[in-house]
This record gives structure tokens, C-alpha cells and sequence, in this order.
């Protein structure tokens, strides 16, 4: 039997993100791993528990209290029904433990900090499949954390973006 791992897994309830969850939960989560969602918010958001936990991230939250619409109005989250139905899932049959934590900042570094603070073993993300001079002139959130986390990454790629 192998050690219980720690699984970051970057959400911002993209598509793209959730694919990278579904991909983690059917290809790499195993029993009694832990299961960190890590939600990154704008640095010029503005909620309540901001002004807290800042500098640190919010303390890990548990899948029960992440459920509750309170949490999310608190943290400026979306609820969303399919990410919570895939991460009861794999509580309910891996027996995974689930937490979430929230942090303020620019996505590259703070995924890249959460590594870090949280002992990840490993971190998913997804991608947002920009083409070449997109990824330039706005810079990938994937290819940096893969350039700089100091665990491995898995990068869930999406649809390719058409150009418009």
C-alpha cells in the first residue's frame, strides 16, 4: 500500500479547470489522499475574509463547510454543482479528504506559493490552450507553474482557443 499523498489541484471553475479535476480524480487520486482545491482570487478582489487571510491564504477548509453558499459569498467563490458532485464522489468512494484554500494574487505565483505552504506532492492544473502569441502577450499560468513548483505538475490541456 502506498503513502497518502497530497493532490493541489488549481480551480477557477473553468472548463479547463475542471477537466484537470476530473482528469486527477480518474487517473490519479488514490484512498486516503488529500485533495487541496487551490482557488486563486484578483488581487483587487474584495471580500470579506481578504482583509484576514491575505498574506497567508485562507486556512484549509473542509469539504462540508466549502458546500455552504455562506463560504463562497464570504470568499468571492462561484458554487458549483459539478465540482461539488465530483469532489463527493471521490470522498464518498476513494475516501479521499477534501479541503479547499483560498488565496489573493497574481494565479502563477500563488499556485506556485501553495506548492510550497501545503507540502504538495503533486498539483493539477488545467490549461487554457492559447496559441503561441496569446501565451506571449498574456503569459501562461501553466507553463510558469510547470517552470517553477517544485513538485511535479500535470497540465490538463483544453480546446485550443480560435482565433476571433
Amino acid at each position: 500500500m502506498s503513502k497518502a499523498r497530497t493532490v493541489g489541484v488549481g480551480m477557477d471553475y473553468s472548463p479547463n479547470s475542471k477537466a484537470a479535476l476530473r482528469w486527477a480524480a480518474d487517473n490519479l487520486i488514490a484512498s486516503g489522499d488529500l485533495i487541496i482545491l487551490i482557488h486563486v482570487q484578483p488581487p483587487n478582489a474584495d471580500h470579506t475574509r481578504k482583509q484576514l487571510f491575505e498574506d497567508t491564504g485562507s486556512p484549509l477548509v473542509p469539504l462540508e463547510e466549502f458546500r455552504e453558499i455562506n463560504f463562497s459569498k464570504q470568499y468571492g467563490l462561484t458554487s458549483n454543482p459539478e465540482v461539488l458532485d465530483i469532489l463527493d464522489t471521490l470522498s464518498r468512494t476513494k475516501g479521499a479528504k477534501v479541503v479547499a484554500k483560498v488565496y489573493w494574487g497574481d494565479p502563477r505565483e500563488k499556485l506556485c506559493d501553495a506548492v510550497e505552504d501545503l507540502k504538495l506532492d503533486t498539483l493539477v492544473v488545467g490549461s487554457r490552450g492559447l496559441g503561441a502569441l496569446k501565451r506571449v502577450l498574456l503569459g501562461s499560468v501553466s507553463n510558469h507553474v510547470v517552470t517553477n513548483s517544485s513538485c511535479p505538475v500535470t497540465v490538463v490541456k483544453g480546446n485550443p482557443v480560435s482565433a476571433k
